[in-house]
């Protein structure tokens, strides 16, 4: 069974550790890349790990996902509440989709709220910095031994 999973970020979390560090935390993308692949390796799938600021950038990963990928882990950013577009790339993946929010989105403006996303994700983990990611391959892992 195919246990490759694309974990993708949207723009600027390339500036995470960098920018209001009071909201996103101090943690780079980096340590996030390297706590999702060591875990990823301890529950047995592969990790391609991409981070674009390009709405049709990440489109492209999720088309070429649909050839590649078991599922898709997604931190759209500030994409997750207009694009449209993103969400029916996502809709044309059949695998298993899983929103990553490193804020909890209800506790700020009335604008972080809703969710494009989360019309398509299959499960989100929100609220929990750097440690979301790293539960939603537990998640991932879980839902793809359960369609085995």
């Amino acid at each position: 069974m195919n246990r490759h999973v694309f974990v993708l970020n949207g723009p600027n979390l390339n500036l995470l550790g960098e920018r209001e560090p009071h909201i996103y935390g101090i943690e780079t993308l980096d340590t996030i890349r390297d706590r999702v692949q060591a875990r990823a390796a301890q529950v047995g799938l592969t990790i391609d790990f991409r981070q674009s600021n390009h709405e049709g950038v990440l489109i492209d990963a999720i088309h070429e996902a649909r050839k590649s990928a078991a599922g898709i882990i997604i931190n759209p950013a500030g994409l997750t509440f207009y694009a449209v577009s993103l969400l029916n790339a996502l809709e044309a993946y059949d695998g298993v989709k899983i929103e990553v929010h490193l804020t909890n989105r209800s506790k700020r403006a009335d604008y972080y709220h809703r969710s494009l996303v989360s019309f398509t994700a299959d499960g989100m983990v929100e609220g929990l910095g750097g440690d979301g990611y790293v539960l939603a391959v537990e998640a991932m892992a879980m839902k793809l031994a359960r369609k085995a």
